[in-house]
């Protein structure tokens, strides 16, 4: 039987919603990726061309710095990986989680939370973070509204 994992970054709590309701209904473990510095309220301000989230997003290399990297992802087959839509892509943090660890030979199902953007383009976006042989999958929008029966069903579809 194979282990999965709920992997998310979450920096204003709808995703982290998402990602506990998805683990319940997956039967899996959870693990939250925080950056070392945490984002404050000024720092997600896509309005200010200045703002820490910005300056990040305009840039594709950079790689936030993440609090800890105890994730244990040897101990997985599988991980649900969530964050929200940054500037119509993943956020910068997502690629620092992925190229700290080895997931080759790993199924990733991405899933993420937005306003109005959708997951599109998101796989591409982080294919070269992760080893050659990792399975990328984009897996949908969680915003919100599922019912557990609903994610449970979604689970079993994009495992």
């Amino acid at each position: 039987m194979s282990k999965t994992l709920v992997a998310y970054f979450s920096a204003s709590g709808t995703t982290e919603r998402a990602a506990r309701e998805l683990a319940k209904a997956a039967g899996a473990d959870l693990y939250a990726i925080r950056p070392a510095v945490p984002y404050t309220k000024a720092d997600l301000n896509w309005m200010d061309k200045k703002s820490r989230s910005t300056l990040e997003m305009n840039d594709k290399q950079s790689r936030p710095a993440l609090a800890d990297r105890d994730a244990n992802i040897e101990a997985y087959d599988t991980v649900l990986l969530g964050f929200p839509i940054w500037w119509y892509t993943v956020p910068r943090i997502v690629n620092s989680f992925l190229e700290s660890y080895d997931f080759s030979g790993k199924k990733i199902v991405l899933f993420a939370t937005s306003g109005g953007s959708g997951l599109s383009g998101s796989a591409a976006a982080l294919k070269g973070s992760v080893a050659a042989n990792t399975k990328l999958i984009e897996g949908g929008m969680l915003n919100g509204g599922q019912t557990a029966a609903g994610l449970k069903a979604w689970v079993e579809k994009v495992l």
